[in-house]
């Protein structure tokens, strides 16, 4: 099995763990930093918006099993891509909209996606959606990993996530593990 690596930032990555790891041909998905210049990262640092870093997820994948095309469609439908540095309540670059390519591919597949989503006015506001190349990845803190699986009586996860989880289960339901 070949498989491939995605990293996405649609706001906190508690949520989008949670999402990505429902999906059939998602072999892992890990929660961490990506997409700024510092090199002292930690969750304090990122939090404050020190970093330039973006909460974000690594997803390893099995293309023939689910593409990129079909993660994008997921991570597009999953967030808001409209929202400049903000998802919900969650506020700052660190909860930015981001694609972190691996390939080339990648990125030509993510612009014309986002063209896309644009002439067919999936959204009513303009995509802020930032793509950049992904220069490196640093794995997010123990307690964060598998965070809804662990915490899923938090109130956190059930005003945000899990909300988050039955849209997805209505919409992409063929295509969950």
């Amino acid at each position: 099995m070949k498989t491939e690596i995605a990293v996405f930032g649609g706001g906190c990555f508690w949520c989008t763990e949670a999402v990505f790891s429902m999906l059939n041909g998602v072999i892992s998905v890990k929660a961490g930093y990506a997409g700024g210049d510092s090199l002292n990262i930690d969750y304090e640092s990122v939090s404050r918006g020190d970093t330039g870093h973006a909460e974000v997820i690594q997803i390893e994948f099995d293309p023939s099993v689910i593409p990129y095309r079909d993660l994008l469609d997921v991570f597009f439908h999953t967030h808001n891509p409209t929202t400049m540095n903000q998802q919900g309540a969650d506020t700052g670059t660190q909860y930015r909209s981001i694609i972190l390519y691996t390939s080339e591919e990648q990125k030509i597949a993510a612009e014309n996606f986002i063209s896309e989503l644009e002439n067919v006015g999936e959204f009513k506001d303009f995509i802020v959606t930032e793509i950049k190349p992904l220069h490196e990845f640093y794995e997010a803190e123990d307690y964060h990993q598998n965070y809804f699986a662990r915490n899923i009586e938090a109130p956190y996860c059930q005003v945000v996530i899990s909300p988050k989880l039955t849209k997805l289960r209505q919409k992409y339901g063929t295509k969950l593990k």
